[in-house]
């Protein structure tokens, strides 16, 4: 009877071991359906021609519904891969994307600033990433690539939403 008391007060000790490790972490864990939090880099970091050198790298890459690597992107996987590379990690979906960060004026947007429009449904369905000046990268439509187009094109400033900055 005492081995077994002694099992059960190991057993408990690393419980509690294993409570507090947990507990210690500087990263939150992620659960399937959760909001993961925007990290956003220290003030000062020069990551936006980073960021947007990655975005440029992808022109031609076909759209897929719910993509979200280099074999296919959808708008949000694409926003989301192309600042994952560079460390800043930021929500999966649009609706998400158009939350995190701080909202920013559409002039001027800075290279790297998150651009939303009204495509699908009301609100926020599509985002792009400002390059700077009248242009935006994104994954437009089932039958796109990643490519390059102004912001003051007819189709897209009539569906400008709003822009959210989160470098």
């Amino acid at each position: 009877m005492r081995y077994g008391h002694r099992i059960r007060t190991v057993v408990l000790l690393l419980a509690v071991i294993q409570a507090a490790a947990c507990g210690s972490r500087t990263t939150r864990p992620t659960f399937p359906g959760a909001t993961p939090p925007v990290v956003v880099p220290p003030p000062g970091t020069a990551l936006s021609s980073n960021v947007i050198e990655t975005a440029l790298s992808l022109r031609g890459i076909p759209y897929r519904a719910a993509g979200t690597s280099p074999s296919g992107f959808d708008c949000s996987g694409f926003v989301q891969y192309v600042f994952a590379q560079h460390g800043v990690i930021v929500p999966r979906k649009v609706a998400e994307q158009f939350r995190a960060g701080r909202d920013v004026s559409a002039a001027p947007l800075e290279p790297g600033d998150l651009v939303f429009f009204t495509t699908v449904a009301p609100g926020a369905s599509h985002v792009g990433i400002a390059l700077g000046g009248d242009e935006f990268v994104h994954a437009p439509s089932t039958t796109g690539i990643v490519r390059v187009e102004r912001l003051h094109a007819p189709y897209w400033s009539t569906r400008f939403v709003g822009a959210r900055r989160v470098l």
